[in-house]
């Protein structure tokens, strides 16, 4: 493959970028502006130092040249991708899951010939560019990656001590800030009200970025499935959320206010030593936690209003609102706007297991908490219910995989309020805290029972079945082999090789000052499976490149656009449901997955499908 995949994504950007240029400069077709929009040359661009620098070129013409050169190089790449020298990894088909399960499960962690052999994913659930790397490469990625997280940890402290020890008691802040203590002491309800408010909103708000900044990072880790970036998405982010939003945020509190006690007994006298025995640091530790419990209700009250944002998708309904009212959307973002969101597992795993966290560590001295979660949770049943029936989409399935993940961080949880029952028990329990001896054996049970767990089940949740199974040696002789049921290359083959290209969207009301403005394309404009691409398509795979007939008249190819090397999209049609069979729009929105009929399609021949390759698909 080599550097077919980056032109094909080259191309993809090109062709974006300059839809993006045509929908503004013909957002009003019969008042088209005087001047043409001019775009720097791009890096990757071969030709790039022939360019003057800093000069600005003509938008439309150097990305119509752009892409006509980047598709020429893809032709020929592809037609000469069998001269290349071959990938690390391949896949092989068996005839049963069981039979296949069963290899799998008697070469783990064996290297037969100095091979690897473990399941294949699910063909949609692929990060195809991560694929080549070797064991090494990725072991250095995943490195790198945890030092990136662990600097954006431990760079989030000081502010994260700033909300706990000011935003969480304005009082504190009123101790080193003499005007605000008089505004303080006379607008007494109005920051109450801000002081009940403030911090559990900075918190939710710091929820919406996070994740975002984590995918990011897990991007580069090499992980070779979307469902495992994912699954390391949500265990980075809980680890962050417990660790600074739990934590820290507790500890900085009391600390404070420990640090703060010893300084004020010392300056009236008492000896240093003696006034930190006299502060008692785990007394103080516990009454701190009292102190921020009220908090964490309110923060819970607040995530149960969150989920009924969530349910109304209120940002999405305000971001979409904005991009049509104040920008000139393509016809290809019109249609994603319209296409179902995706389901973020991460983030809403993150958000469970950080309040069960929560309830967990404060319902021994917050009793509150527990209703409060409970509701929430009742809440949340019913929502997430509703979004995934009818709003959300799943892109790729996990097979199961993200129950362990969970399971660990509950087990996590346990242990951790474990720690809160010790420190209450050794401050309000009896003289000789038998009760805190008592609850030192429950964090190693917890261990010793997920020690269990894992020898137990891990090797069930992985494979079907883990015995070899005995089949008749006489069997396989007596089959028919049946070319069209095996699919392989059609569902595992890289989709560089046999994908076509996306073809530049334009909105219909254009179609007639387009032709004046526009050079043309290399290949044969609706139709991505024309004499171009069609060597390269059908020659290296078992899928095969079709022309789309012309209605009511059989045997008879269907015309091009008005203008070679378009699609022109009418108004009517700015929606997903016309688009949801293609490539380019299903495999973000869950197409890839066959939620639209498509994927199984493939596999079962005999059984039409419910969704065509091209044009309509209602």
């Amino acid at each position: 493959m080599k550097d077919l995949p980056d032109l094909i994504e080259q191309h993809s950007k090109t062709v974006r970028s300059l839809e993006s240029y045509l929908a503004k400069y013909l957002k009003n077709p019969d008042n088209i502006p005087a001047r043409r929009p001019e775009c720097k040359p791009s890096k990757d661009d071969p030709n790039w130092g022939t360019f003057p620098r800093g000069q600005k070129v003509d938008a439309i013409e150097y990305l119509t040249d752009r892409i006509k050169q980047l598709e020429l190089e893809i032709k020929e790449v592809r037609l000469h991708v069998d001269n290349r020298n071959p990938l690390s990894y391949g896949f092989a088909s068996y005839e049963d899951i069981d039979e296949a399960h069963s290899i799998a499960y008697a070469a783990k962690k064996k290297h037969p010939q100095g091979t690897t052999l473990v399941l294949a994913p699910r063909p949609n659930d692929i990060i195809w560019k991560n694929m080549p790397l070797s064991k090494s490469q990725r072991r250095t990625r995943r490195i790198i990656n945890n030092v990136w997280v662990t600097l954006l940890t431990l760079a989030w402290i000081a502010p994260n001590a700033m909300i706990s020890i000011f935003v969480i008691s304005l009082a504190n802040l009123g101790h080193v800030w003499p005007a605000f203590q008089t505004s303080l002491e006379r607008h007494t309800t109005w920051w109450a009200i801000v002081q009940g408010v403030a911090s559990p909103a900075i918190t939710s708000l710091v929820y919406l970025v996070l994740p975002i900044i984590f995918r990011r990072f897990a991007i580069r880790a090499g992980d070779r499935t979307k469902t495992a970036r994912e699954r390391h998405v949500a265990g980075k982010l809980y680890t962050f959320f417990t660790f600074n939003f739990l934590i820290v945020f507790s500890m900085f509190s009391t600390i404070w206010t420990f640090v703060s006690t010893v300084i004020e007994n010392t300056n009236n006298g008492t000896d240093a030593w003696k006034a930190i025995q006299d502060a008692n640091f785990a007394q103080a530790l516990f009454i701190s936690l009292c102190n921020i419990s009220p908090f964490w209700i309110t923060w819970l009250l607040q995530r149960n209003l969150g989920a009924a944002v969530d349910l109304a998708q209120l940002w999405t309904l305000v971001w979409s609102f904005c991009i049509r009212k104040f920008s000139s959307p393509t016809p290809r973002e019109m249609i994603e706007l319209t296409a179902p969101p995706a389901f973020d597992y991460a983030s809403y795993y993150n958000y469970f297991l950080f309040y069960s966290t929560v309830t967990l560590c404060f319902a021994t001295i917050q009793p509150l908490a527990i209703p409060a979660c409970a509701l929430y949770f009742v809440l949340d049943v019913y929502l997430k219910k509703y979004l995934l029936l009818y709003i959300f989409i799943t892109k790729t399935e996990s097979g199961g995989m993200f129950w362990r993940m969970f399971f660990n961080r509950m087990i996590f949880a346990s242990m951790l309020s474990t720690l809160v029952v010790f420190l209450s028990v050794w401050v309000h329990g009896d003289g000789a805290r038998m009760e805190a001896y008592a609850v030192i054996p429950i964090p190693f049970l917890m261990l010793a029972f997920k020690w269990f767990c894992k020898k137990t089940y891990d090797d069930k949740i992985h494979y079907y079945v883990s015995r070899t199974a005995l089949k008749d040696p006489e069997a396989d002789r007596s089959k028919i082999f049946d070319g069209k049921r095996d699919r392989l290359a059609a569902r595992f083959g890289h989709p560089a090789l046999y994908r076509p290209l996306i073809t530049p969207m334009v909105h219909a009301k254009a179609q007639n000052k387009l032709a004046s403005i526009y050079g043309g394309r290399l290949s044969d404009g609706h139709n991505p499976f024309n004499s171009s691409e069609s060597a390269s398509v059908s020659g290296y795979s078992d899928t095969y490149a079709l022309n789309p007939m012309q209605a009511g008249h059989t045997g008879k190819k269907a015309p091009g656009g008005a203008v070679p090397g378009f699609e022109m999209v009418p108004e009517n049609k700015l929606d997903f449901a016309y688009f949801k069979g293609r490539h380019e729009f299903g495999e973000e929105h869950g197409g890839a997955g066959g939620i639209y009929g498509r994927a199984e399609d493939i596999i079962r021949s005999d059984t039409p499908g419910s969704s065509t390759m091209f044009g309509d698909s209602r």
